[in-house]
């Protein structure tokens, strides 16, 4: 066959995962092999691919792929997640394009959309996974969604209800007006923002006298129920008792006392708004308080607003603002930075609301997790470690979980009412199971099916995901199935810091809850990706390189090592595509060492060189070496440690130096010995690179020899790490490569051809070992190595203390170039030593410049006035 001396990427990967996945070499069944599974983050059914799933899921494989290797079995488990928040809004817009009203149409009739839409671009990220290599148990690719994943979670919420951990009450929550639906506390995004602060004057009732209040939300006032001062601030004692009035509205409202209020902030007065705020609800029950909700759930002011009604909160805080000035109320404004929390999915400004809602009670479920991460044992063990901190802090400060959410495609919450009161309610994993309870609670037989209203509220999308290790192997139907007896706990798990407590904790909560054990033994907490400047990679930037774009221009084995060659556990990523160039290097070159040795002549007849022989026992023990290396850097998950010993392994010493030093002579065929030890070496090259670059190693694998489909390079059985024999070779080795190196820099200074022998004198100060000097006569082409006692003419230069000498002859360099080259450097010393003498020759620099600066220039002077001399004797020797 013949072979293309150039690697052709986009032939060559198409053909090869097809290959991969025709010999389902990706599935895994449960067998009598070690398990070692991996479940996928799983991307929104909304996403594309962009570089944080390219790092995320590079990672994955890197680690899957290897698992195969070492003879596990390996399973990697692909989704997506039906991302309530983020898909509802796709297909709202989607359906407003179609001239369809979301409000108009039954709940049935949107869910039909959704799932259309979900069906035609749902699979979108998971097929662009494939152009990156992923090598996922497609077979077994899960939607938290489908029917079977929908079960275990609704089977769960009432496993949590009956065991006193779920209820329903009246709360402020967090309330993203976008979306319209309430988010968790951990989905807020708190912002540093620029705002104001105005300061109003409210008038007292049956007095001239006012009072001042600040706040950063002008618009609130006509949702006051009182103004609170601080009992022990003198400054109001006289007010205790009266009453104020809201301006614009004319309301009158108490003033009250509590020690809440800062003396400190603003004017020592607060308004208290207990709809619209969570601390003022906690004034407003306290104090019995009137609640004034003056929002609808868009966030534009409903009845109550006066006549605001219908605009936009922040259209009403400018208009408002200047009313407040023009009838006198408005006293001055203050620039004011304060943090507003935003909606994690829409960027929308959330908005405090009082709301009926369902909650988990997170205290004592919490509990085994925050043992399990944090104990002794360390049972599930977070890389690095510094997040261990950030996950003390979320777990010993967790709060109830908002658990529902006001949208219509998720998993509608198995809450059944029978009346109109707040507990007339019963909750059931079928509308069937319902009924029996709700008649049993009311001791009504003749309650119908149709008297049931169903909650109309979903699951927040985490309450899916907190399950999916489990849930993916049918965990929580069948709890002692065989696979989730084989499969959990899964061994690692790849993911973002972000999602750390979003995710990461929940799910080892809902493990230790549902199966008594942990969900997976370790977490490797990547960076984010960045760019140069250190911005995070964003559409909005337009800093976000085209994921598959890079994979079409540098390849995806190349993609894949730019990732990983600046991606240490934990760290940010600051992507450079330099990088990718890189990596696409490092691809071509193991195939141009392929070239190489498809070309080589192979000969029965001849002895194995010296130099190859020892060349081939450095390489196997410096690949020993870098095995033992690499297995340290996987089992600290720095894989970009991993890949960097392998490409100096790789690059530099297979395809540089040993392949180098084994090569035949110009139309001269190599021995077989020689050849074959070789091709094995480059086989275990190929098994340890293959993690990270499957697709050029797996075509070159195929190539070498002819491969049965158990011979696979995907399954083929990684290389042993055995104990090194001769550990000092590779010391003696490097030694060697210095005197090379210092052999062919005389070579180039002194423009002696390569063809043209030397001959090498050595002082052999350091007892050095002669076992490489056929290694070194073959690299440098040297006739001949000569020990001796004393300094040899000739150019010369150290390794250490040794003292190395060639001899030059006029024969053996090219005198006109030499010439050149001399006076070209004669004549450039010469202008740099006039410049320092016209330096020195100042007299205003030299009484004025420090003594340290005067000295510098004097010695370079001495040191051009050296050079010169030296360069002027050459030159002569040579004319």
């Amino acid at each position: 066959m013949k072979i293309s001396p150039k690697y052709n990427a986009g032939e060559i990967e198409s053909k090869w995962y097809d290959y991969w996945m025709k010999n389902n070499y990706f599935h895994s069944e449960v067998d009598e092999r070690e398990p070692y599974t991996i479940v996928i983050p799983p991307p929104n059914v909304t996403g594309v691919l962009h570089m944080g799933h390219m790092l995320n899921n590079t990672i994955q494989d890197v680690l899957i792929r290897r698992a195969r290797l070492l003879g596990k079995n390996a399973c990697w488990v692909p989704g997506t997640d039906h991302a309530s928040i983020a898909t509802e809004a796709k297909v709202v817009a989607k359906l407003k394009e179609e001239g369809i009203n979301k409000n108009d149409l039954t709940r049935e009739e949107f869910l039909k959309h959704a799932f259309e839409w979900k069906d035609k671009y749902g699979g979108i990220i998971l097929e662009q996974l494939k152009k990156l290599g992923a090598s996922c148990d497609w077979e077994r690719t899960k939607f938290t969604m489908d029917d079977d994943m929908s079960e275990a979670v609704i089977k769960v919420f009432v496993d949590l209800y009956n065991k006193g951990l779920i209820y329903r009450g009246f709360r402020m929550v967090n309330w993203d007006p976008e979306a319209k639906t309430t988010l968790s506390d951990e989905e807020v995004i708190y912002e540093e923002r620029q705002g104001n602060l105005y300061y109003l004057q409210y008038d007292i009732v049956g007095s001239d006298e006012k009072v001042t209040i600040a706040t950063t939300r002008p618009e609130t006032i006509l949702g006051d129920s009182a103004i609170c001062i601080n009992p022990e601030d003198e400054r109001f004692t006289h007010l205790k008792g009266k009453k104020a009035i809201v301006p614009l509205c004319n309301r009158e409202i108490p003033i009250i006392e509590d020690s809440y209020v800062d003396v400190e902030f603003g004017t020592g007065c607060l308004k208290v708004t207990p709809a619209h705020d969570e601390n003022d609800k906690v004034l407003g029950d306290k104090h019995n308080l009137e609640v004034i909700d003056i929002f609808n759930e868009d966030a534009s002011l409903n009845s109550f607003g006066l006549h605001y009604e219908g605009k936009d909160r922040f259209v009403v805080r400018k208009e408002i603002a200047k009313e407040l000035e023009e009838k006198g109320y408005l006293v001055k404004v203050e620039q004011h930075t304060n943090k507003v929390g935003t909606s994690e999915r829409t960027k929308a400004v959330i908005e405090p609301r009082l709301s009926d809602q369902w909650f988990l009670k997170m205290e004592d479920l919490a509990k085994p997790a925050i043992e399990g991460v944090l104990g002794e044992d360390r049972d599930v063990k977070l890389y690095p470690r510094k997040f261990e901190n950030t996950y003390r802090h979320w777990m010993e400060n967790i709060r109830d979980w908002n658990i529902s959410r006001q949208l219509w495609w998720g998993q509608q919450i198995p809450a059944f009412y029978y009346g109109d009161g707040k507990e007339d309610f019963v909750v059931a994993e079928t509308k069937e199971k319902a009924l029996e309870l709700a008649k049993e609670k009311t001791s009504n037989a003749n309650l119908q099916a149709s008297d049931l209203r169903q909650d109309p509220d979903v699951l927040d999308t985490w309450f899916s995901s907190w399950l999916w290790p489990m849930s993916v192997f049918d965990g929580i139907r069948n709890p002692e199935n065989e696979e989730i007896n084989y499969y959990y706990p899964t061994n690692d798990l790849v993911t973002g810091p972000d999602i750390l407590f979003f995710w990461v904790a929940r799910m080892i909560i809902s493990g230790y809850e549902y199966k008594d054990a942990r969900p997976f033994e370790n977490v490797y907490l990547t960076g984010l990706v960045r760019d140069k400047q250190r911005r995070k990679m964003s559409k909005s930037l337009g800093n976000s390189p085209d994921a598959l774009k890079l994979i079409e221009e540098y390849g995806a084995d190349g993609v894949r090592v730019g990732l990983l060659l600046s991606s240490a556990a934990g760290n940010d990523l600051l992507f450079d595509e330099a990088l990718c160039q890189q990596g696409k290097g490092l691809g071509n070159k193991v195939w141009s060492a392929f070239y190489l040795t498809s070309i080589w002549e192979v000969s029965e007849e001849i002895e194995q060189p010296e130099h190859s022989k020892i060349a081939i026992d450095w390489y196997k023990t410096k690949l020993q070496k870098t095995l033992a290396e690499i297995e340290d850097h996987y089992s600290k998950y720095r894989l970009s440690d991993v890949i960097m010993s392998l490409y100096k392994l790789i690059y530099d010493d297979f395809c540089g130096w040993l392949l180098e030093t084994v090569k035949p002579a110009y139309q001269q065929p190599i021995d077989r010995k020689t050849y074959d030890e070789v091709i094995a070496i480059f086989e275990d090259n190929l098994k340890v690179l293959h993690p990270f670059m499957p697709f050029v190693t797996e075509e070159i694998w195929q190539l070498i020899s002819e491969r049965t489909g158990e011979e696979a390079l995907i399954i083929a059985k990684y290389p042993a790490i055995n104990e090194i024999e001769n550990p000092s070779i590779i010391e003696e080795f490097d030694f060697a490569t210095s005197i090379i190196s210092g052999i062919r820099t005389i070579r180039k200074e002194k423009n002696i051809a390569f063809k043209d022998a030397i001959e090498l004198y050595v002082v052999n100060n350091e007892n050095y070992t002669k076992s490489f000097d056929s290694v070194i006569k073959k690299l440098v082409n040297a006739s001949e190595v000569n020990y001796v006692k004393e300094k040899v003419d000739g150019a010369s230069f150290r390794v250490k203390s040794n003292e190395y000498f060639v001899p030059i002859s006029a024969d053996s360099i090219n005198v006109e170039e030499e010439i050149k080259k001399i006076t070209e450097e004669l004549n450039y010393t010469e202008g740099f030593l006039k410049s320092v003498q016209k330096k020195l020759s100042n007299e205003r620099f030299v009484n004025n410049a420090p003594e340290q600066v005067v000295a510098t220039e004097k010695k370079k002077e001495a040191d051009a006035l050296a050079k010169i001399e030296t360069l002027k004797a050459s030159l002569a020797s040579l004319q």
